[in-house]
């Protein structure tokens, strides 16, 4: 497992993605994203090379960019994907504790999350909070449905679910 961090800058994925081929590297699952100014990449990458060889090619790349670099040996469990089977957004005015709350009570409902995305919006002075979970409804999408619109009410938040059909074929 690779991860990446630093300021955000053109080339990063395509430098870090040709040091990794490089090196004979093959991908796995990857997530890259923009968080605020910087960027970040974490991603299941399988090596030939010794640790050392592949953490030795990465600096130097992560030297050029300026980012913090973690590499540890895993066991990649790669091809057990799971796919999830609700989606729910959550927006409302950002407080403190919003997603310890959010996450807590949809656990208590049986909700394994597999993705969570936050962002805030709005105004410095009247900021909103932007949540979008994907996951699996272990006990029911009844027990979520019941679990979010107490959330939202005792929240004073606007949420919703829509459950995913995906065919995998």
């Amino acid at each position: 497992m690779l991860t990446l961090v630093g300021k955000d800058r053109n080339g990063i994925v395509a430098k870090v993605s040709q040091a990794l081929f490089d090196l004979n590297g093959n991908l796995g699952e990857t997530s890259m994203t923009r968080l605020g100014g910087n960027f970040t990449i974490m991603l299941m990458v399988c090596v030939p090379e010794k640790t050392s060889i592949v953490q030795e090619k990465l600096q130097s790349v992560c030297d050029e960019f300026e980012l913090f670099f973690h590499l540890d040996e895993i066991e990649g469990e790669l091809h057990q994907h799971i796919e999830p089977d609700v989606r729910i957004s959550i927006h409302g005015a950002d407080q403190a504790g919003i997603v310890a709350r959010a996450t807590g009570a949809l656990n208590e409902a049986g909700l394994n999350i597999l993705n969570l995305e936050s962002d805030v919006g709005g105004q410095p002075d009247s900021p909103v909070y932007i949540m979008h979970i994907e996951g699996v409804a272990g006990k029911g999408i009844d027990s979520l449905e019941k679990a979010l619109q107490k959330f939202s009410r005792e929240n004073d938040v606007v949420a919703h679910m829509t459950p995913i059909d995906t065919m995998v074929g």
